[in-house]
């Protein structure tokens, strides 16, 4: 590591790029932290279990191109995941890092199998919090479909039924169910508890954060990679986490991307929907240290 404690704005591959060094005293293998989305960032990550690892950890976070406090890219033919592959290794070698450890959540936990089988020599151990590969993975869209009809209420609940009745694809009927969700139904959708969710919209608010929604557009355009038929050849230590209650991506679904993974375990917080870090964060800090241990 060449930098100190601090934020930064590193031009990557000709993008300004935030990053946030932390905990460099500790000398580890620096933790690298991918965000999710697309397009999210990192600011509630940073503020809830962010500093219970920076305790004992060197950490990075990286907010991808576009994204949080970063520029964007000049066209939507600028995202794309060999892109986002390639924006991570360059800020590797930008901090002169042979090796990390990388965490990625919810979409970034994609990213980080796709930049682990694109190098796999860069990488020591990946910690994939409820990771999804594909956008449209048709498991995904299901479970997601059926996880807004377990938590709609009232007239919501009945207009979300009589979509699920019509003859469409589960893609359409997400698509039309995201149009017309309420802020409640969201929260009900990502967490178990109504108080974590509030203080994770709480902090969105406050972030001035937003997201333009431009990468998931591009990266829905484009054909999904191969990382799904290429899960064998992902032989680094994989520790993959996630909440019993996930309706965005199904447990089911996790433990047979850890079956796949020829050295993955799987754990799963008991009391926790879409965000572990955020309704079990010190539970899940001690899962972290755990394994990079």
């Amino acid at each position: 590591m060449n930098l100190p404690d601090g934020e930064y704005r590193l031009f990557l591959n000709g993008i300004r790029q935030w990053i946030k060094v932390a905990g460099v005293e500790h000398g580890t293998v620096p933790l690298l932290l991918l965000h999710g989305g697309p397009g999210g960032n990192h600011y509630n990550f940073e503020r809830i279990v962010g500093p219970l690892l920076e305790a004992q950890r060197t950490v990075i976070y990286h907010e991808q191109r576009g994204c949080g406090r970063n520029d964007a890219p000049l066209s939507p033919d600028e995202y794309s995941l060999p892109l986002l592959v390639s924006d991570v290794d360059a800020l590797l070698d930008t901090l002169e890092l042979a090796q990390v450890d990388v965490l990625g959540y919810s979409f970034g936990g994609g990213l980080a199998l796709e930049y682990a089988l694109s190098h796999p020599e860069r990488v020591r151990r990946l910690v994939l919090q409820a990771p999804a590969l594909h956008l449209l993975d048709p498991e995904i869209v299901a479970a997601q479909v059926a996880g807004f009809r377990e938590v709609a209420r009232a007239e919501l609940a009945a207009a979300i039924e009589a979509i699920y009745a019509e003859p469409l694809t589960d893609k359409e009927k997400l698509e039309q169910i995201w149009g017309m969700v309420d802020t409640p139904t969201v929260d009900r959708f990502l967490f178990q508890s109504s108080e974590k969710a509030a203080y994770n919209r709480q902090l969105w608010q406050a972030s001035g954060l937003t997201n333009t929604g431009d990468m998931t557009r591009a990266l829905k355009t484009q054909p999904p990679t191969t990382a799904a038929q290429r899960l064998g050849e992902v032989a680094h230590p994989t520790l993959i986490l996630a909440g019993r209650h996930d309706r965005n991506v199904p447990p089911p679904m996790l433990a047979d991307m850890a079956r796949r993974l020829p050295n993955a375990q799987l754990q799963l917080f008991e009391h926790s929907a879409h965000f572990p870090d955020i309704e079990e964060t010190p539970l899940y800090a001690q899962a972290v240290f755990a394994f990079l241990a």
